[in-house]
C-alpha cells in the first residue's frame, strides 16, 4: 500500500520542512514588533521554531491515525477508502493577515490560541459514503477531541463547494511535556477536490466583466459532480451485490457437492 503525500520521502520532507520553517520565521519575524535586544529576538526566532515544530509534529500525529485506519479498513473491506493525503502549515503570511482580521494580537500564544487552521490535512477518498465513515472512526478515537464540524457535502457553499471540514484537538507529547494541539481535517471525494482545486485556481485570476455567467457554470458543475459521485457509489453498490450473489451461489455449489444442501 502507498500513500500520496505533498512531500515524496523523509528526506526530502525534512529538506523541504526546514527551508519552510527558514522562510516562515523570516517572513512572520518581519511583520512583527521585534525587540531591540539581540538576546530577545533570538528567543523569539527560537520560540517560532518551536511553535512550527509543533504543529509539524501535530500534522504527523493525525496522519499516523488516517493511515492505520485506511490499513485496517483495506484488510477488513478489501480496498482502501482513503486514496491519498497532504498537509501543510499555514503560511506565514496568511497567519499574521487572519490575526489582524479577527482583531487578535500578532504573537505566537495568539496563534495557538485563536487560530484553528495553521495545521491542515486533505483526506481524499473514493466515495461519499467513506467520507463519513473515516470521520466517525477519527472522532470516536479517545485522544481525539471534536472542535467543530462544518458539513458542506449535505450543505453545499453557495458556489457548489463540498467538502466535510473537521477541526479536532489531540495531545502530542514531547519530552518533557504534553500540548494539545488543533488540526483541521477536509475530507473529501476524488470528484470533489478536482472541482476545488481547479475553482480556487481559476477564482484568483484576473476579474473579467461577466463573472457571473462564470460562476453559475461552475456551480453546475459542482452539481454535476456531486451526481457523479452518488452515480458511481450506486455502481459500487451493485458490483459488490453481485459478487456476494456469485459467493452464495458457489457456496450453496460446493455445499450440495459436499452432501450438507438442505432438501425441501
Amino acid at each position: 500500500m502507498v500513500y500520496y503525500y505533498q512531500n515524496k520521502s523523509e528526506k526530502n520532507n525534512n529538506t523541504q520542512e526546514n527551508g519552510y520553517m527558514d522562510n516562515l520565521q523570516k517572513q512572520l519575524l518581519s511583520n512583527a514588533v521585534l525587540p531591540e535586544d539581540p538576546d530577545e529576538i533570538l528567543g523569539t526566532a527560537q520560540q517560532l521554531q518551536q511553535v512550527l515544530m509543533m504543529y509539524n509534529c501535530a500534522i504527523r500525529e493525525v496522519k499516523t491515525k488516517l493511515e492505520v485506519l485506511n490499513d485496517e479498513l483495506s484488510v477488513k473491506n478489501s480496498r482502501n477508502p482513503i486514496e491519498f493525503i497532504t498537509s501543510r502549515v499555514k503560511k506565514p503570511m496568511s497567519i499574521v493577515q487572519k490575526l489582524q482580521r479577527k482583531g487578535f494580537e500578532i504573537s505566537f500564544k495568539s496563534v495557538m490560541e485563536n487560530l484553528n487552521d495553521v495545521a491542515g490535512i486533505r483526506v481524499i477518498c473514493s466515495f461519499v459514503d467513506d467520507i463519513y465513515a473515516v470521520a466517525e472512526m477519527l472522532k470516536k478515537q479517545d485522544d481525539v477531541k471534536l472542535i467543530e464540524v462544518k458539513d458542506y457535502i449535505k450543505n453545499p457553499k453557495p458556489n457548489g463547494y463540498r467538502s466535510l471540514h473537521l477541526i479536532i484537538e489531540i495531545p502530542v507529547f514531547f519530552s518533557d511535556s504534553k500540548t494539545n494541539l488543533r488540526v483541521e481535517v477536509q475530507i473529501r471525494t476524488i470528484a470533489m477536490d478536482f472541482w476545488a482545486s481547479l475553482e480556487h485556481d481559476l477564482k484568483y485570476k484576473k476579474e473579467l466583466p461577466d463573472m457571473d455567467e462564470i460562476h453559475s457554470q461552475l456551480k453546475e458543475c459542482a452539481e454535476t459532480i456531486a451526481d457523479t459521485d452518488r452515480k458511481m457509489m450506486e455502481i459500487r453498490d451493485k458490483i459488490e451485490l453481485k459478487h456476494r450473489e456469485m459467493e452464495m451461489r458457489e457456496l450453496d455449489k460446493t455445499e450440495k457437492g459436499n452432501g450438507t444442501g438442505y432438501v425441501c
